[in-house]
């Protein structure tokens, strides 16, 4: 029971800081204003490990290669404590187990970037008919617009209604069925 509730904290703090340190990278890689709330909510979140990993590590044309390891990291920690908890015995594995762990963690980051731009379809959808001029809906379309430029072009808008985001939504929902679980299954099968 204890090591069930050390689980649970552990995968609701550490998860919740991988997605605002993915939140953090797509929010530069897609440039996004800096001016809106969530912008500087995430900037100021993780601005205490961001900053300090960006002098070690350079960004890339322009792509915020420090956040995005950071955000690999943890996932790795997570995943490390989360088997740790449950007395995987870390002597005894195999060279391979490692490689395991450090497959498992990019999976995790695939599975948290897909949830993370589901999520963001769903707020395009609800702030588009709820409040379509909210502070927010800026940084929305800054992070969904690369997308639904994409699916727009074999699927216009019918009768003033974007389908985008319902089939990004399908997409993402099969990427996580296929060749996500089967990662996960193939680092998993490592461990």
């Amino acid at each position: 029971m204890l090591i069930q509730a050390l689980q649970f904290i552990l995968d609701t703090i550490l998860g919740l800081f991988i997605y605002a340190l993915l939140l953090r990278f797509y929010l530069q890689l897609m440039r996004a204003a800096y001016s809106n709330p969530i912008s500087q909510f995430i900037a100021a979140l993780t601005d205490f490990v961001v900053k300090p990993a960006r002098k070690i590590i350079p960004g890339l044309f322009g792509v915020d290669l420090s956040t995005l390891f950071l955000a690999w990291i943890t996932a790795l920690l997570l995943t490390v404590g989360i088997y740790f908890l449950n007395g995987y015995p870390f002597l005894l594995a195999n060279p391979s187990a490692y490689l395991g762990f450090i497959l498992l963690a990019a999976v995790t980051i695939i599975e948290k970037s897909l949830y993370l731009l589901i999520f963001v379809q769903i707020m395009l959808f609800v702030l588009s008919f709820a409040n379509p001029h909210s502070p927010y809906m800026s940084v929305i379309s800054s992070l969904s617009r690369p997308f639904t430029k994409i699916v727009q072009k074999f699927i216009p808008p019918i009768g003033n209604v974007d389908l985008s985001p319902m089939v990004i939504v399908l997409a993402c929902q099969l990427m996580l069925m296929l060749p996500v679980a089967f990662l996960t299954g193939l680092a998993k099968s490592l461990i």
